[in-house]
């Protein structure tokens, strides 16, 4: 009798106390699996919101929150399907509950088309997905295989050309005039290219042993630093351009901002992280994700005082 009363103790002991092992391992690699694309899901929303001012165009709260929504889904979804790179990349995601993460992406996602279609975006909704898709996984007709993964600076471009898509598509809908959406494509692409070989650069290890062929990877640190240098300065030079020949909107704080920081965590970010420390990681959020918030706190601030 003692001894069936210690059994009960110790198995009510494990479920309340949390000790039952094989029960909650997974709970604290699922959590971060689920907040590691928030803050670039934030910054996607305020993106949207920034390319509305940009474009003079009517500010939608609701299709900067469905654009957030798409950028998480697809972010998170990308991280839940555990590709060769991530493994080693984000080994704090090993165990992660990847069930439970599809189905905050289908939910997310399906939120995100669902307000998106009714501006007429359903395609744009769902370029990220198919994009991120074909990336990843690619199709295969018979012999012919269709994947982007894998090329010299594909990943990069993926990254510029879809977001920057996406990003000047829901802010610029229903505008007449077609070049300024295409200025606002070109800046944020290039700004997204720049961003995503920039965290290329704590990447190398796990991309080399993917052979994905990353900027930092083939070209070396010093050279990627300079294409990243000349196509931000060239993106902004566009950008000062397109706003004196008022096909944008005079926003010199999200104008200047935006230089200068991108200078400075191109020249601060674009060496070897692989050991990153936590400084590193708050300095690089701070500085890349963190860039479109700090825009528009900057810009509230200014706007208060003048």
């Amino acid at each position: 009798m003692n001894a069936n009363n210690n059994i009960n103790y110790n198995y009510a002991r494990k479920i309340i106390l949390g000790t039952d092992t094989d029960k909650y391992k997974n709970l604290l690699p699922t959590i971060s699996l689920l907040k590691s694309s928030v803050l670039v899901s934030i910054s996607g929303a305020l993106r949207i919101y920034i390319a509305s001012l940009l474009l003079l165009a009517e500010i939608s709260i609701l299709n900067c929150l469905a654009g957030g929504l798409i950028v998480y889904a697809v972010y998170t979804l990308d991280r839940a399907l555990e590709s060769t790179e991530d493994v080693i990349n984000r080994s704090e995601l090993n165990g992660a509950n990847k069930n439970l993460a599809l189905f905050v992406c289908l939910v997310t996602f399906a939120l995100g088309c669902c307000i998106l279609t009714t501006n007429g975006l359903l395609f744009i909704a769902l370029m990220p997905l198919v994009t991120g898709y074909l990336y990843s996984k690619g199709l295969s007709f018979g012999k012919l295989n269709l994947k982007l993964k894998g090329g010299l600076g594909i990943k990069n471009l993926v990254v510029g050309l879809t977001w920057g898509t996406f990003i000047a598509s829901i802010a610029g809908v229903g505008l007449e005039s077609f070049l300024p959406v295409l200025l606002v494509f070109f800046y944020y692409g290039s700004k997204l290219f720049i961003n995503s070989a920039i965290y290329d650069f704590k990447d190398v290890k796990g991309d080399l042993m993917a052979g994905i062929k990353t900027l930092p990877v083939s070209f070396g640190e010093k050279n990627t630093r300079k294409l990243l240098l000349v196509l931000h300065i060239i993106s902004h030079s566009l950008l000062i351009a397109a706003i004196a020949m008022h096909l944008l909107a005079f926003e010199p704080v999200v104008v200047l901002y935006s230089f200068f920081i991108g200078m400075l965590y191109i020249f601060r970010l674009t060496w070897n992280q692989e050991n990153e420390t936590t400084r590193g990681k708050i300095e690089r959020l701070f500085l890349v994700d963190g860039e479109a918030g700090s825009i528009l706190y900057l810009r509230a601030v200014i706007t208060n005082l003048v």
